[in-house]
């Protein structure tokens, strides 16, 4: 029974720790983006509410590969905030290369939202995977 207590603190730090920084990492994307996104979802923007998850679970793949190839806690949090700052810049240049982005989320173009989640997991992926090397 000790080696459970033992392991349950350590996995209580672990995921403490892992939503801590998926919450530093929400509210930096939402600090970043134009579009009020909770504001749009409460209104029922369904483009809101896919590009805010999309661009979380783009988030937590590599979060999650860091965690799980990471040597320490200092190791684990080094490698989140490399993973954030990837995430961040592939949508700040989505908003470069479509200056639509903040329009068509705001006018609820699913289509739009839909390709933003895609490339936004499809990046968290491939962070995650070289995060494993």
């Amino acid at each position: 029974m000790g080696h459970f207590l033992t392991a349950l603190g350590g996995f209580a730090i672990w995921l403490g720790l892992s939503l801590a920084l998926s919450a530093v990492y929400l509210l930096v994307y939402m600090w970043i983006t134009p579009q009020h996104e909770l504001k749009l979802i409460r209104e029922g923007n369904i483009s809101a509410a896919v590009c805010l998850s999309g661009t979380l679970l783009g988030y937590a793949l590599p979060l999650a590969s860091a965690m799980v190839h990471g040597a320490n806690l200092y190791d684990f949090v080094s490698w989140a905030v490399v993973a954030m700052l990837v995430q961040l810049a592939v949508y700040l240049l989505l908003r470069l290369g479509y200056r639509d982005l903040t329009h068509d989320i705001v006018e609820d173009r699913v289509s739009v939202a839909v390709m933003v989640a895609g490339l936004t997991v499809t990046t968290g992926i491939l962070n995650a995977a070289a995060l494993s090397t």
